[in-house]
């Protein structure tokens, strides 16, 4: 279940993130910045979901790119 939300949620917050700011460097940086707390928290302490949450995090940010893109037009 926990691996499942490490795959979802980071992308959902880099692009609410990237909503907000438009602007997909902040909305990636203000995920991690998350993440990392969260971390150092011990909330995630697998190795598997911090490497969903990385993959995750990079799938955002590549889709917050075409989603920044329909902003500007």
């Amino acid at each position: 279940m926990w691996f499942i939300i490490a795959l979802i949620v980071p992308c959902l917050l880099v692009l609410l993130f990237t909503r907000v700011t438009y602007n997909r460097y902040v909305g990636t940086l203000l995920t991690v910045a998350l993440l990392v707390a969260s971390y150092v928290k011990g909330y995630t302490n697998e190795l598997h979901e911090i490497l969903a949450d990385i993959v995750s995090t990079t799938v955002g940010f590549l889709y917050a790119k075409k989603m920044v893109k329909n902003f500007k037009k």
